[in-house]
């Protein structure tokens, strides 16, 4: 009987965490669902922005900018870089983090002069252990991405690129192409780039005469570009939330297709040994009794 209760006790605990794992994956299903929404909410006005700076620099092909300064006079090895490193707080992601800090890696040992900005928690943790140089007072979640911590991130990098504490800025973060395919990316964020605005005239566009920019254009990109800048962080924010939980999604999906496969197999054992108990115990019987007949 004690192999019995053993069977039925690893029951229960499978059983206990098949709860878990569907409850994990109904939870993941529906932040990420939320997260998209509020991307889809702000996208028509950070198109908008996108498209303002393009027609400033279109109209204004000669336009120098602090924001657009390659500062190509400096040599590749004296360039100082920041590297916003977007992972989760939480693993059960399956590799999602992994993915995301083996291509961080990669890319900090290109610079000599690396300035790791961390948002999650196992971001923080991969650092500690590698013992690397992180921005102190850059600590934010990876849970619920809003615009607001998008302006708060993107303020202390523009002042360190203004200031020259910062010659570039990239974004190391995962972006899903579809539920099942989550790929990481490495983007640059400081210093822009007029390619990255490309001029296309909208047919629809109430204004097509050439549009003046008061008090200037470069005090008109002075207020864009920040927002711009909020927006790339907030858009890149989500994306890892939503590929976080599509890759929860997947994990918890597969382990609670293997806890059933597991419950199959237990109760199937259970069955057998509770069977061959039973039969014992007749055959026990049966034969107290033959030999008090005797």
């Amino acid at each position: 009987m004690s192999g019995i209760k053993e069977i039925r006790t690893h029951i229960k605990s499978v059983e206990a965490t098949l709860k878990i794992t569907n409850a994990m994956y109904l939870i993941s299903s529906s932040s990420m669902r939320k997260a998209r929404n509020r991307l889809n909410e702000v996208m028509p006005y950070f198109n908008k922005l996108s498209y303002t700076i393009a027609d400033i620099l279109h109209h204004s092909p000669k336009l120098m900018h602090p924001f657009f300064q390659q500062r190509s006079d400096l040599n590749p090895e004296d360039r100082k870089v920041g590297y916003i490193v977007v992972t989760g707080d939480k693993g059960l992601a399956g590799s999602y983090n992994h993915n995301i800090l083996k291509l961080a890696e990669q890319e900090i040992r290109k610079t000599n002069h690396p300035v790791l900005y961390l948002v999650g928690q196992m971001g923080r943790l991969w650092a500690a252990n590698k013992n690397l140089t992180v921005a102190p007072d850059f600590v934010y979640s990876s849970q619920n991405p809003s615009m607001a911590t998008g302006r708060a991130m993107a303020n202390p990098l523009l002042h360190q690129f203004l200031s020259g504490d910062l010659d570039e800025v990239w974004i190391i973060y995962t972006h899903m192409i579809n539920p099942l395919h989550l790929e990481p990316m490495l983007v640059q964020l400081l210093p822009l780039s007029r390619d990255i605005f490309p001029y296309t005239p909208r047919a629809d566009d109430p204004y097509p005469h050439n549009v003046s920019y008061y008090p200037s254009e470069p005090e008109v990109l002075d207020q864009l570009v920040p927002d711009y800048l909020a927006g790339m962080l907030f858009g890149a924010l989500v994306e890892s939330f939503c590929s976080e939980q599509s890759a929860r999604m997947t994990a918890m999906d597969a382990s609670t297709k293997n806890a059933k496969e597991m419950l199959r197999s237990l109760n199937l054992t259970y069955n057998r040994a509770r069977q061959s108990a039973i039969t014992q115990e007749i055959t026990e019987i049966v034969g107290g009794a033959q030999a008090n007949l005797d």
